[in-house]
């Protein structure tokens, strides 16, 4: 039906790891440990209180209705009245005190993972999948949460029942107790074999119910592509196969169930067959009390049931051991960009410089850079140009510290950028992107971003300064608009207005601009040059140009190729040397100023 190849390994776990992952676990339940131990205490009460009641039962019948004692009977019923109570009453706290602690631990888990990806830089961004970033918070949290709330009361009760039970029914009758487990081992064995094979069946499931919503959200996204081209009963027909095939694994996991669970019924009436004939004839001759009988066949419900919670509950245990150790994996993972202990503040002002700067994305993959050598002098602004993939992004990211280079440095007013502390590294460079992003809220909290003690006075100056004050006050609700979720209420342009309003709160001594014009309108793109001139002023700039005009207002212009600064000089002195920078402006200008990369 399937192959087994199709089966997610990373699901499973290998030898060692189970007690490694249960050490961390219970190490954040440290500070709960107060809670674990109440609710250790409640697990045992409830089983105490479980078996409690079929001894009830015993002593009624063999003291009670044996010798016509009504006093007895009473006594029996009262007591059994009082361990159902308390089943019910244990029951409730139990699940309320388990909870409780899971949550907690999923919300501190939730927090870590957050705040370890906010701190982890860009070169970790590089090689992960956001879609396997973001399963770590939402379908492996879920298995965590599956777990604390169903799954880890049965496990736990159904383990301490089943041990407990075994060892009342061997207390009670050893004969009796030994001819009632004989069908235990063939349970046992039904058991580890239905585990074995839905361990994998369910693993299937996933694998096809990834797919099938993989498939789904691509003919969705896709939608105008599909439609444009008439490829519609062509994804149709490939959805209808990928849901059959999920399906086909639903089906082959619900046929192991019906298997496996009418096994574990007939063992129970073999059992309860085995007390009522064996045990009436062990009546009949005296060897055992009738009230045995009793207590038995209410025990043996505490027998059965259990081992078949466990085998069930396995794969949920699997599933959730393999989130934890995903989840832990990714917090041992190291930022490739780490502050040291010994980190100091970055002067006020200074050169920036690139000295023998050597750089690749992977040790043993090729280098983008190679042995760059610049120097920016303070407030000097530099235009970074070239063809794409060249290394204009990654130069800037340098110097800015979103990475580390391979070989050499990047100094700041002499300073190694990889000695200095993370806070005055935020505060010396601010970097803003080719498209403004903007999170829910207001305009003043996302321009407040850059500076969250700002009031609400400085961040309207920060906006007046470079021009845009107006622009967003005219709203109806003014600087307290709502700009929803990426900004979807404003227009591109708007949204980088927003963001440039952000950078000019900041005011930070250097700027690296990724061509912040180049998506944009031309009536939105003046709007936006206009507030980009007042917020270069004063300061170093190192810009990515996408389009050479830009290139043309630099002090500099450095031309990235070839893994270095193949060119460098002013923008009149490189278009007079008719190098490579000269045919890229030829090239510009001959297209109607067409885009250089």
């Amino acid at each position: 039906m399937w192959n087994n190849h199709a089966i997610d390994e990373d699901d499973k776990l290998k030898k060692g790891e189970t007690s490694h992952l249960m050490r961390r676990a219970l190490r954040m339940l440290r500070p709960y440990r107060r809670d674990v131990v109440i609710c250790a205490f409640v697990l045992v009460a409830w089983t105490a209180a479980t078996v409690s009641g079929p001894a009830a039962i015993r002593y009624g019948v063999d003291h009670g209705l044996a010798k016509d004692n009504p006093d007895v009977v009473n006594q029996a019923a009262l007591l059994f009245a009082l361990s159902a109570l308390s089943v019910w009453v244990l029951s409730r706290t139990q699940i309320l005190l388990v909870n409780r602690i899971g949550e907690r631990f999923l919300r501190d888990m939730r927090e870590r993972v957050f705040d370890h990806l906010m701190k982890m830089s860009l070169g970790f961004y590089d090689q992960q999948q956001t879609g396997k970033l973001v399963a770590r918070m939402t379908s492996d949290i879920d298995s965590l949460q599956e777990l604390v709330q169903m799954g880890l009361i049965a496990f736990v009760t159904s383990g301490l029942l089943l041990i407990v039970t075994i060892v009342v029914l061997l207390a009670i009758s050893p004969l009796l107790a030994l001819l009632c487990l004989a069908s235990l081992p063939i349970v046992v064995i039904a058991s580890v074999q239905f585990q074995r094979l839905s361990n994998k069946a369910y693993l299937v499931v996933r694998d096809r119910i990834g797919q099938t919503l993989s498939t789904f959200q691509e003919g969705i996204s896709g939608v105008r592509v599909i439609q444009a081209f008439g490829r519609e009963a062509a994804n149709e027909k490939r959805f209808a196969r990928h849901n059959q095939e999920q399906l086909d694994a639903y089906a082959y996991a619900v046929k192991l169930s019906a298997i496996y669970f009418p096994v574990v019924e007939l063992a129970g009436n073999i059992g309860l067959a085995i007390v009522v004939g064996i045990g009436g004839t062990f009546v009949l001759d005296g060897t055992i009390p009738v009230g045995t009988i009793a207590a038995f066949v209410l025990l043996l419900q505490n027998l059965f049931e259990p081992v078949q919670q466990l085998s069930q509950l396995f794969n949920m245990l699997q599933s959730a051991g393999a989130a934890l150790n995903k989840l832990f994996g990714l917090l041992d993972t190291p930022s490739p960009v780490q502050e040291r202990q010994a980190s100091v503040d970055l002067p006020s002002h200074g050169a920036l410089e690139a000295v023998d700067l050597t750089f690749g994305y992977s040790a043993d993959g090729p280098k983008v850079l190679n042995t760059v050598n610049i120097t920016i002098a303070p407030g000097e602004r530099l235009a970074l140009v070239g063809p794409t993939g060249a290394g204009k992004s990654t130069l800037a990211k340098l110097l800015s510290r979103m990475y580390d280079p391979t070989d050499g440095c990047v100094r700041y007013a002499g300073v190694d950028l990889r000695d200095a502390s993370f806070r005055s590294m935020r505060e010396r460079f601010t970097v803003v992107p080719q498209e403004g992003y903007l999170f829910q809220g207001t305009i003043l909290d996302n321009v407040r971003l850059a500076r969250p003690d700002a009031t609400d006075a400085e961040v309207a100056a920060a906006m007046d300064r470079i021009g845009v004050l107006d622009h967003f006050a005219g709203l109806s609700d003014g600087l307290h608009t709502e700009v929803r979720e990426r900004g979807s209420r404003f227009s591109a342009g708007e949204r980088q207005l927003v963001s440039l309003a952000r950078a000019a709160l900041a005011d930070a001594e250097v700027l690296v601009l990724d061509e912040a014009t180049s998506s944009l309108d031309p009536g939105t793109e003046a709007e936006v040059e206009q507030a980009l001139t007042k917020l270069m002023e004063d300061k170093t700039v190192i810009v990515i140009a996408h389009r050479l005009s830009t290139s043309e207002r630099a002090d500099r212009v450095a031309v990235v190729a070839e893994g270095g600064i193949i060119e460098m000089g002013t923008h009149d002195e490189l278009v007079r040397l008719g190098g490579h920078y000269a045919a890229l402006f030829d090239s510009w200008t001959g297209q109607g100023h067409a885009a250089a990369s």
